[in-house]
């Protein structure tokens, strides 16, 4: 089972879809609370049970399936961007992303097609 469907859950449909234990352990409570901190109204939840995150997934469910009022709520998820050319730059240098980030600041436009040529390895492309 989803995430999204444990969420859909909690927030529009009050349907118990916790039915057995491998439903249970389906739950995953930190993506749960991640998609109701995106709310004024249900953000207080999410940290309330990140602070209780040692409680069963079953309690954590109960209690967000019974306290949070039916709403439809939809929020974009924040996903991490690609930064162009930061592999290369890993790769060429060896960095970590963190200083292929710091390191990609620094280069222009004509050293990014210096280390393309660098690394070519020839064949189709």
């Amino acid at each position: 089972m989803s995430p999204f469907e444990y969420l859909k859950a909690i927030n529009e449909t009050k349907k118990d879809i916790m039915v057995d234990d491998i439903a249970e352990k389906e739950y995953n409570p930190f993506i749960i609370n991640r998609g109701l901190s995106f709310f004024k109204d249900t953000i207080l939840y999410a940290n309330e049970m990140n602070i209780h995150h040692h409680l069963d997934h079953r309690v954590q469910f109960d209690f967000l399936i019974n306290i949070i009022r039916k709403k439809k709520r939809w929020s974009k998820w924040i996903k991490a961007s690609d930064i162009d050319h930061l592999e290369l730059i890993k790769e060429n240098y060896g960095y970590s992303d963190e200083k292929a980030k710091s390191a990609l600041s620094l280069i222009n436009d004509e050293q990014i097609e210096q280390l393309k040529q660098r690394i070519y390895k020839g064949g189709k492309r």
